[in-house]
């Protein structure tokens, strides 16, 4: 089973040069723009590891951190 990859970051670019390479490694992406959107897919998808931008605006990488730690320990 492939494992799966959350991907966040508010710069679409950044964000698709990563979900590239993490495909080419033969991993499912879940791509997320903002903390919010990170969360809900978290909640959705259960991934295996996060990749996130610490500064986004609102909800940034550090919030959306602490509150996958009080649920999980990816």
């Amino acid at each position: 089973m492939a494992h799966r990859i959350l991907v966040v970051d508010d710069d679409a670019h950044i964000r698709e040069v990563i979900c590239v390479a993490v495909r080419k490694a033969g991993m499912v992406v879940t791509e997320a723009r903002d903390g919010s959107e990170a969360l809900a897919n978290f909640a959705l998808e259960e991934p295996s590891l996060i990749v996130l931008d610490i500064g986004m605006p609102e909800l940034d990488g550090l919030d959306v951190c602490r509150e996958v730690r009080k649920a999980s320990d990816v």
